[in-house]
């Protein structure tokens, strides 16, 4: 049995390899039914996810601990460990780094959904938290605006998208008036923009919230939004920017498109002007479907 740490793993996978490879599997079977709602056990130290799937990949499964003072200690918030067994004999194969694993996928379905959504000339990005090199790999980008409260972090990313070769500094919730394209990847439970201020054509990735009584995205921004969900059977349990806005009556849910339908082929941005909005709430399938990909890269 292999383990890939960290380091092995971002080596070995591309994010365009990431991104290809979610493309393949949601234009296929799609998430498949032997991919249960994650459950949620309550610890003494705080919570633990578990997120397991079936599928032609083989059998996985993610376990996720938040332990909500840890950064009081210095460590992280999330921490991970994925286990990929063969599909055939069930026999283990590896043991990945799970917090790298969910930052690859969620990336990478982003980028899926922005390759199917945003207009083919978008290149302006304002991001929220993270999501410069999925983005890079699907559009042309010219033009990056990080909005972070952690100045850091901030400039680490105008940084990181600098060295894209790619006009880059840090901006303001308002930013996103001068953007084709916006990313949300936070852990604010409250909308981190005004939909108002979003230009006509842009389309927006919100991937940060995965509560039900969380949200990225205002009212306004769903309102304005045709709006793909991995699967609507999710998103109507666990995703926050839908449900907050459901419960607002600002939309229904049979307006939600499900990304397979997307990646085999539906047209869901019919005119140049419409806003899109990927709400994601995180699947264990796309970790079982990105973990073999990397298996597959490393070997």
């Amino acid at each position: 049995m292999r383990v890939v740490d960290k380091e092995e793993l971002r080596a070995a996978l591309s994010m365009s390899a990431a991104i290809d490879a979610l493309d393949d599997a949601f234009g296929g079977d799609g998430p498949s039914l032997t991919t249960p709602m994650r459950t949620t056990l309550a610890t003494p130290a705080g919570t633990l996810l578990s997120m397991p799937a079936a599928g032609e990949a083989g059998v996985g499964v993610k376990l996720v601990t938040l332990s909500e003072f840890n950064p009081q200690r210095g460590l992280p918030f999330t921490q991970a460990v994925y286990v990929l067994f063969d599909a055939t004999t069930q026999a283990p194969e590896a043991v990945i780094d799970g917090t790298e694993l969910t930052a690859i996928r969620t990336a990478a379905v982003s980028g899926l959904a922005t390759r199917r959504l945003a207009n083919p000339e978008a290149s302006r990005l304002a991001v929220f938290g993270a999501g410069v090199e999925a983005m890079h790999a699907v559009r042309p980008l010219t033009e990056v605006v990080v909005v972070g409260r952690d100045r850091t972090r901030a400039d680490a990313l105008v940084a990181f998208a600098k060295r894209l070769g790619v006009d880059a500094r840090t901006g303001a919730p308002a930013d996103v008036a001068n953007a084709d394209l916006v990313c949300t990847c936070t852990t604010s439970a409250v909308s981190v923009f005004d939909g108002h201020d979003l230009a006509d054509g842009t389309h927006v990735n919100a991937i940060g919230a995965f509560l039900a009584d969380q949200r990225e995205l205002d009212t306004q921004t769903m309102r304005r939004a045709k709006i793909v969900v991995e699967t609507r059977e999710v998103a109507l349990r666990e995703a926050g920017d839908v449900l907050i806005a459901i419960e607002e009556g600002a939309i229904d849910a049979d307006r939600l498109v499900d990304l397979a339908e997307v990646a085999r082929g539906r047209a869901v941005r019919t005119a140049p002007s419409d806003v899109t909005v990927f709400v994601s709430v995180g699947s264990a399938f796309e970790d079982l479907v990105v973990a073999r990909a990397a298996l597959r890269a490393i070997a």
